[in-house]
């Protein structure tokens, strides 16, 4: 299974270098809606499941300093949830890569899955998506959550997972 994931991160990698640049600046991104679809425990599989995720990214003009705000909610196959509200950084190489490292503390539910040790989880992640010419993104990432030894136990656990991120200016007709 971890094969088929790395194939499937190299395969997306790819198509994101190897497709044409095109007019787009930092300075205007905005607002995004990301759908996103993941490998939950991907490490130590043993309560692997299907994690689904919506999120709501600020854009260039709701920044402070570098940071972006973000929030959003994640579901797994398996009942567990978790919202969340932190930052991220967009980093551009070029008009098109974007690399975009985030950190949100939010609250978890275990459901029937797995047990991260305290209600309060916090998530770091990394994405480096292709930024398409009417600012959408699609993109590949690692995620780890942990509860940053605030538990009795810290298992902790990763995700791999593909995003879509779309302008919300094209949802919400703004």
């Amino acid at each position: 299974m971890q094969i088929k994931a790395l194939v499937l991160a190299a395969a997306v990698l790819g198509g994101l270098f190897a497709a044409p640049g095109g007019p787009a600046r930092a300075e205007d991104d905005p607002a995004f809606f990301a759908f996103t679809g993941g490998w939950f425990d991907v490490n130590r599989q043993k309560n692997e499941a299907f994690e689904g995720r919506i999120e709501y990214r600020g854009g260039a003009s709701d920044k402070f300093w570098i940071f972006k705000p973000f929030g959003g909610l994640m579901g797994t196959s398996d009942g567990a949830a978790y919202a969340f509200a932190g930052v991220l950084v967009d980093i551009y190489f070029g008009n098109r890569v974007v690399l975009t490292p985030s950190f949100a503390p939010g609250l978890y539910y275990k459901g029937n899955g797995l047990d991260l040790g305290h209600a309060i989880e916090f998530r770091s992640g990394i994405e480096l998506s292709y930024r398409f010419d009417d600012r959408s993104r699609l993109g590949i990432g690692l995620s780890h959550m942990s509860n940053a030894s605030i538990g009795k136990t810290n298992p902790g656990q990763e995700t791999i997972f593909i995003t879509y991120a779309i302008p919300a200016h094209k949802i919400l007709n703004w």
